[in-house]
């Protein structure tokens, strides 16, 4: 989890994405969420790193994103399953471009025009050697750059 903020805007990023997933499209989606998730996203305690998201009644969802609940007393369970919100035609292409050994996941949460918003993506999964292969490229271009 990273969070930046500039100029009142929140982001807060899935950044183990890239390293278990090849990232093939995304798309950008909003998110149904309770009063009391705002005002926590608003002050970054969100955790998208082990969230993924699934079809379920031809409506898409969010498991396993963490919403950290602040001292209020009305507390939102912290995993509650989100609906993401997208038009019909998008939702349809991305059940039809889900393949075999394929996922949608989070990668990042931001605010535009008051609204929240997710960039999902259709993602497949990297095996061990592509992870090794990824932290070679990583620390190749460390090394460049200090150069």
């Amino acid at each position: 989890m990273k969070k930046t903020k500039n100029k009142g805007s929140v982001q807060i990023r899935n950044r183990r994405a890239t390293f278990d997933y090849f990232v093939i499209d995304t798309w950008t989606a909003g998110i149904e969420l309770l009063g009391t998730e705002v005002k926590s996203i608003r002050s970054g305690k969100c955790n998208l790193t082990d969230s993924f998201c699934y079809f379920k009644n031809d409506e898409l969802f969010i498991k396993g994103m963490e919403v950290t609940a602040g001292s209020n007393a009305y507390q939102h369970d912290p995993h509650r399953e989100k609906r993401l919100l997208l038009n019909r035609t998008e939702l349809n292409k991305i059940q039809k471009a889900l393949l075999k050994g394929m996922t949608i996941i989070p990668l990042k949460v931001h605010i535009i025009n008051n609204f929240f918003k997710v960039d999902i993506a259709l993602a497949q999964g990297k095996k061990n050697y592509d992870k090794r292969e990824s932290i070679k490229e990583r620390d190749i271009k460390r090394d460049l750059e200090r150069i």
